[in-house]
């Protein structure tokens, strides 16, 4: 049940393109290898992580936030995952100094970024603070409430998180009748293992 709740409050993809001034900024999700019992070490790699990466977008004037899971945090799969959602050539972008946004970068109407290398978190309005709340919120819950979540379920505690985010402004009514508004029919538990 709370499965399905979860993906009710997923963002529909027919919402169409965010637009204005977006944060982009990904985390990784997940335990370490270093962290499990030796027999469940077998094979883990130094420095090698099998937490999944997560990249979440957040539109600074609305409070919006769209994130999803992707395969690997490099220039082609973010710009992908980007453009999905963002209306590009319309946006304003900020980001961290990573060498996957330049590119990204200029495909946008403009591009700011602070250098997090250099202790620079926030010049003027340009930062990535509204995201990195995002992610200590979640983190939060997930090791605090929920202690685990697997790679196939994530996408669905995103939704749940996302909505929870940007809702955060509303009553408890308002954020129920929202809830309520996108609930269409009865979600199959089938519908939710094949995603």
């Amino acid at each position: 049940m709370l499965h399905r709740i979860r993906q009710a409050m997923s963002t529909d993809s027919a919402l169409g393109s965010m637009r204005g001034t977006i944060v982009s900024d990904e985390t990784w999700v997940g335990g370490e290898p270093k962290n499990r019992h030796a027999w469940q070490r077998v094979g883990s790699k130094q420095g090698h992580t099998e937490k999944t990466p997560v990249l979440t977008l957040v539109n600074m004037v609305t409070g919006e936030v769209r994130s999803q899971v992707v395969p690997l945090v490099t220039g082609a799969t973010l710009r992908k995952a980007i453009s999905e959602q963002v209306d590009m050539a319309n946006s304003e972008l900020f980001t961290d100094s990573a060498r996957h946004y330049m590119q990204i970068g200029q495909e946008f109407a403009s591009h700011e970024s602070v250098n997090h290398h250099n202790h620079e978190y926030v010049r003027g309005n340009v930062s990535t603070n509204m995201a990195e709340g995002f992610f200590s919120q979640l983190k939060r819950s997930i090791d605090g409430t929920h202690h685990h979540v697997t790679p196939m379920h994530l996408p669905r505690y995103l939704g749940e998180f996302d909505f929870r985010y940007g809702t955060c402004k509303m009553s408890d009514g308002g954020r129920m009748r929202t809830l309520a508004k996108k609930l269409d029919g009865r979600l199959s538990y089938e519908r939710l293992i094949k995603t």
